[in-house]
């Protein structure tokens, strides 16, 4: 046999390629091996006919909490990401310098979904809804996070700050100051979250270097990315211009149609579509990464658009382009299988505004590093060392 598993026979969709055609997609060793028509079903040990199905490149949700039993947002990994065709997540700042090790060898460790993390630029992460792990500016420590940064690197690919007065009282400034030399120091990306800050959104981002990333840009609260016109500010669309990465961080409390819809019509689309997926909004309004994708095909932008925010553009800003989010041959073999389900389908944004979108992406099957995700008789974590 010279294939493992072949998916026959559904739409491939892989915007890294500029595919969008009925291919059979090959995988062996973990790899994909082919990415054509016709392939022999007797050339592979287990075949999944895909036939009205689209098949994509596994999933890569960019912000997720994931730090269950420490972090009070955090949720079982495996449920809410490879069970629903995530195969890849970056988890944002759950933990900090003070909590990472725990972070990494009880969940990063042993997940069967591929996790990354963002290091809170808070050594306490995120543990408490009570307190703001940015309110004492102690916490911040430049050297604590570099300390850990480095010696974790495998896992941590940049800094998070959490920047809104309910996380930073009024140190949003000084706090992303301290992110920007702790990422610096190890040449990663910044992430901030935003919604809610002492200073207005424009200002922060105008600190922001080429990579780092804004997430919940379309949250519709205060000093958010359109002014009172509800056209685009002029200096947000500066940043993205230098490279600034706007991405959704969709969340219980970080997303709005009215927003998406004025900053779409403003031609400023997202860079990233990320679900901010936590405990608080995993049975709604969020659910999971394919109903935060399925609201942009509802807001107008087209399949091809939205699977890439979804896999080629988180995996670049993570720079883990060349075997994530992609399809190619000698990629990682992740897959996510799905299908365009046509009927009434309600889905509701952050504020509780409600809409009736006609179609809805429905999760199929995933596959991750050429296994098909099946937890009724799910895989070791050893068995998904591989990074």
């Amino acid at each position: 046999m010279a294939y493992d598993l072949l998916l026959k026979n559904g739409t491939v969709v892989d915007p890294s390629q500029e595919v969008h055609d009925v291919r059979d997609v090959a995988i062996a060793d973990g790899k994909i091996a082919a990415v054509e028509a016709g392939i022999d079903e007797g050339s592979a040990r287990e075949v999944v006919d895909a036939a009205g199905l689209i098949v994509m490149p596994g999933l890569v949700d960019l912000h997720v909490h994931v730090f269950w039993g420490a972090s009070h947002y955090g949720i079982d990994p495996d449920y809410g990401n490879v069970a629903k065709g995530v195969t890849t997540a970056l988890d944002a700042g759950s933990s900090g310098a003070r909590t990472f090790l725990a972070f990494r060898r009880y969940v990063l460790e042993r997940s069967e979904t591929r996790l990354y993390a963002l290091l809170n630029i808070s050594a306490m992460g995120m543990l408490s809804p009570k307190i703001g792990e940015l309110e004492d500016l102690r916490w911040a420590d430049v050297e604590d996070a570099v300390e850990i940064g480095r010696s974790n690197s495998d896992f941590i690919l940049g800094i998070k700050a959490r920047l809104g007065v309910a996380q930073a009282a009024d140190n949003d400034v000084d706090a992303l100051k301290r992110a920007i030399e702790a990422a610096e120091a190890l040449g990663t990306m910044v992430m901030i979250h935003v919604g809610g800050t002492n200073t207005p959104l424009v200002g922060l981002t105008s600190m922001l270097r080429h990579g780092d990333v804004v997430t919940h840009s379309y949250h519709g609260n205060p000093h958010g990315v359109l002014d009172e016109s509800g056209r685009v500010i002029d200096g947000i669309r500066e940043a993205r211009q230098r490279g600034v990465v706007f991405d959704i961080g969709h969340g219980a409390g970080s997303f709005s149609f009215a927003t998406a819809e004025k900053a779409l019509a403003d031609d400023f689309a997202p860079g990233c579509i990320s679900s901010d997926l936590h405990v608080y909004n995993i049975e709604g309004p969020v659910f999971d990464q394919l109903t935060t994708m399925t609201k942009f095909l509802h807001l107008g932008m087209s399949l091809d658009d939205v699977v890439r925010l979804s896999t080629q553009a988180p995996a670049t800003t993570m720079g883990l382009s060349e075997s994530l989010g992609t399809l190619k041959v000698g990629a990682a073999a992740d897959a996510t299988v799905v299908s365009l389900d046509e009927g009434r389908f309600t889905l509701t944004d952050s504020l509780g505004v409600s809409v009736e979108a006609r179609s809805s992406l429905t999760h199929v099957r995933t596959i991750r590093d050429g296994r098909i995700y099946r937890p009724w008789t799910s895989l070791t974590p050893s068995a998904f060392t591989a990074r």
